[in-house]
């Protein structure tokens, strides 16, 4: 099953390269929500890649699938998260794939053909970019670490001001913040290493699944506002860190 999956997201891979360097068609779910004919197309690839899947599992996708399923066994797939950057031509955009089995995440793959990083993580065996091991920071002092997270859609429609208020507290507390696009490449650069910390608000679950399971693997704790419960896809809010400073990053987020 594994080695299907991976050869049908290198295959979707080649048309989201293509899309990267050619003209694109461009429409809006929301006010800065973009879709382009190439998220339809990537994901209209996955589909019929993993049909021998569809049997057994269901499918939740961002663009022609469904939402939700009822099944226990599923694939949440985004096949192009970023595509605000895909459109700009900025580079981090990436085809997001998680498996779950019973609510918990079994193999995840993330993968970048314009920047040509394939992330892939099996539970229980690790996490791994272009077949070489990978592991998350292992710093213990809020100050010193690289934050990142994004800004949900609603940011600029509603302009939240919690949103903003936790903004604050998080750059008066760390070394920095970086927003740049892509959930699941967030996670996967958490799990090098790369961010310390990760955190977002209004996420659905395709942007996380795969790259919630690479995180895990690279030896993260991936939790919502409870972080003594396993991560729920759909509670919207997601924070990966070392078990070190989880707790810390959680008071940090939530004020109290």
């Amino acid at each position: 099953m594994v080695t299907k999956i991976q050869s049908a997201v290198l295959k979707a891979g080649e048309h989201l390269l293509k899309g990267f360097n050619s003209v694109k068609s461009v429409s809006y779910k929301g006010k800065v929500d973009l879709v382009t004919q190439y998220d339809v197309e990537v994901e209209k690839i996955l589909l019929n890649e993993l049909s021998f899947m569809a049997g057994e599992y269901g499918f939740v996708a961002e663009e022609t699938a469904t939402e939700k399923t009822d099944k226990n066994k599923a694939l949440y797939i985004d096949p192009i998260d970023g595509t605000t950057n895909f459109v700009h031509g900025f580079p981090f955009c990436c085809i997001s794939l998680g498996v779950y089995e019973d609510g918990e995440g079994v193999y995840g793959i993330v993968y970048n053909p314009v920047m040509n990083e394939l992330y892939t993580a099996v539970k229980g065996e690790g996490a791994f970019l272009n077949g070489e091991r990978i592991f998350g920071s292992e710093k213990t002092n809020i100050e010193e670490c690289l934050v990142a997270t994004g800004f949900p859609y609603s940011i600029v429609e509603q302009q939240p001001e919690e949103i903003l208020r936790v903004l604050q507290r998080v750059l008066q507390s760390t070394r920095g913040i970086r927003r740049a696009g892509s959930a699941a490449l967030d996670l996967c650069y958490s799990a090098r290493g790369i961010f310390d910390i990760y955190y977002e608000f209004n996420l659905n679950p395709w942007d996380i699944a795969a790259g919630a399971i690479v995180a895990r693997e690279a030896g993260l704790m991936v939790c919502g506002k409870e972080i003594d419960k396993p991560h729920d896809l759909y509670e919207r809010f997601i924070v990966s860190s070392n078990p070190h400073l989880c707790k810390n990053v959680n008071k940090l987020i939530f004020n109290y």
